[in-house]
C-alpha cells in the first residue's frame, strides 16, 4: 500500500506545481525576465545614452569635489542632491539634481576630467525595469506584496518539482532526448530546474524577505543626528575638506555615493569592512558648518535583523561581485525564465495529447490558464500603461 500512497503524494505534488507554473505563467514570466533585465539595467542605459560612456584613462581622476563643483555649475536651478561614482571604469560619474518640484534631473561628468557630458531626466531603462519588477509601477504598499507573494509559489514550485521528479539527484548530467518535442521540452526543463535550484532558493527566500518587510517587518538602518541645513551644498575644495575629516573617520571606507541631505548634512556612504551590504550599511555623516563627524555606521555592528535586510539587495540582483557575478545572475535569471516558458509548453503538450486536439499548443495553454491568464495579463499592461506617470519627471 506505500507506493499507491506515494503515488498519489507525487501526483498531488505534481498538480500543484502545474497550477502554479501555468495558471500564473504570463505574469511570473514577465517578472522574471523584467528581474533578470534588471540585472544589467544600468549597461543598458550606458548603451543607449551616450552621456553615460567615458574612455578609462590611465592618470588620477578628479576629486569629489571637483565633480560635485561641475554638476552644481551645470544645472544651477537645482539643489545637488547625490553624487555617485562610477559604476565601473567606463561609467561616468553621475548626480542627481532636486529641481525642487518633480523628479531629479541626472548630470554625467568624466571622472578623470570632471567634464559635464550631459543631462538626462529621470526615466529611464534602470528606473523602469526596478519599478516595473519591484512594484508593478503601484503605490509600493499594493505592489510590493503582490510581486513578493509569487516567490512563496516559487518556493512552492521548487519543493514540488523535486518531490515529483523521482530520484533527482541523478538527473544533473543526464543528457536530454530528442525526437519529440515533448519528451526534449520536458528533459530541458528538469535539466536547467536542478542546476538552478541554488539560484531558485536563493531568489524565493530573498523575494519572501520582501515580503516580510513589505508587511511591517523591515529593519532600517539607524538615522543619523539631524544638523541645520547649509545653501547651497558644499562643492569643490570645501567638499574635499569635508570627505577629509570623513576618511580621518574611516579610513577604509570606500566612497560610492554621496548624499547633500538638508537635515543630516552630508552623508558619505559605500563599502568598508562588511561584506554583502548595501552602501547605505557603511556611512560616515559630517555637519557642513562645523567640520564636525555627527554620525558613523558600520555594516559590522547591524543585528542580525538589520543584517539580512542589508543582504536581500545584492544577492537579489547579484551586484555584490561586480561584472563577474552580474553576469552569473543574469545567465541563471534567464534560466529561471526560460523554465517558466517550457513548463507552459510541457502543459500544453500533454493536454494535446490527451485531448488529442488539433488546436495550438497557445491556445491550448490560454485555455489552461482560465480566468488567471486574464488577471496576469491585466496586471502586465497596467504596469505598462502607469509607466508614463511612474517614471516620468524631469527632462
Amino acid at each position: 500500500m506505500a507506493k499507491p500512497r506515494a503515488s498519489k503524494g507525487r501526483s498531488l505534488w505534481w498538480v500543484v506545481h502545474a497550477w502554479i507554473g501555468l495558471k500564473l505563467s504570463v505574469f511570473l514570466t514577465f517578472i522574471l525576465l523584467t528581474g533578470t533585465l534588471a540585472v544589467f539595467a544600468h549597461e543598458i542605459d550606458w548603451m543607449v545614452t551616450p552621456a553615460m560612456r567615458v574612455a578609462p584613462q590611465a592618470g588620477p581622476t578628479a576629486s569629489w569635489g571637483q565633480l560635485a563643483e561641475a554638476a552644481a555649475e551645470a544645472a544651477p536651478e537645482g539643489r545637488l542632491q547625490t553624487l555617485y561614482a562610477p559604476i565601473d571604469p567606463w561609467f561616468a560619474a553621475e548626480a542627481w539634481i532636486d529641481p525642487g518640484k518633480g523628479a531629479p534631473g541626472r548630470v554625467y561628468i568624466d571622472p578623470w576630467t570632471a567634464e559635464v557630458q550631459g543631462k538626462h531626466g529621470w526615466a529611464n531603462v534602470h528606473r523602469f525595469l526596478r519599478q516595473v519588477h519591484r512594484h508593478l509601477m503601484l503605490p509600493t504598499k499594493i505592489g510590493i506584496p503582490i510581486v513578493s507573494a509569487l516567490a512563496l509559489l516559487i518556493a512552492i514550485s521548487l519543493v514540488s518539482g523535486v518531490v515529483t521528479y523521482k530520484k533527482w539527484w541523478r538527473g544533473f548530467f543526464r543528457m536530454p532526448r530528442g525526437g519529440d518535442g515533448r519528451r526534449l521540452t520536458g528533459d530541458l526543463h528538469r535539466l536547467v530546474g536542478l542546476w538552478s535550484l541554488w539560484f531558485v532558493a536563493l531568489i524565493a527566500l530573498t523575494g519572501i524577505w520582501y515580503l516580510v518587510e513589505t508587511l511591517g517587518g523591515n529593519a532600517p538602518v539607524p538615522r543619523l543626528p539631524a544638523t541645520v541645513a547649509t545653501a547651497p551644498p558644499p562643492t569643490g575644495a570645501a567638499l574635499d575638506r569635508l570627505i577629509a575629516v570623513a576618511r580621518r573617520a574611516d579610513p577604509d571606507l570606500d566612497i560610492r555615493e554621496i548624499r547633500f541631505t538638508e537635515t543630516n548634512g552630508v552623508i558619505l556612504l559605500g563599502q568598508s569592512h562588511a561584506w554583502l551590504v548595501r552602501d547605505r550599511a557603511n556611512a560616515v555623516a559630517v555637519d557642513p558648518a562645523t567640520m564636525a563627524v555627527t554620525g558613523q555606521l558600520d555594516g559590522r555592528t547591524l543585528s542580525l535583523h538589520q543584517r539580512i535586510s542589508e543582504m536581500a539587495d545584492p544577492l537579489h540582483f547579484g551586484t555584490f561581485g561586480g561584472l563577474a557575478t552580474k553576469i552569473l545572475w543574469f545567465l541563471f535569471g534567464a534560466a529561471m525564465t526560460a523554465m517558466a516558458v517550457t513548463g507552459t509548453i510541457i502543459y500544453s503538450f500533454r493536454l494535446a495529447k490527451a485531448e488529442k486536439s488539433e488546436r495550438s499548443g497557445l491556445r491550448i495553454a490560454w485555455a489552461g490558464m482560465g480566468a488567471w491568464g486574464y488577471v496576469s495579463v491585466a496586471l502586465v499592461l497596467l504596469a505598462l500603461a502607469l509607466t508614463p506617470g511612474a517614471i516620468g519627471g524631469a527632462s
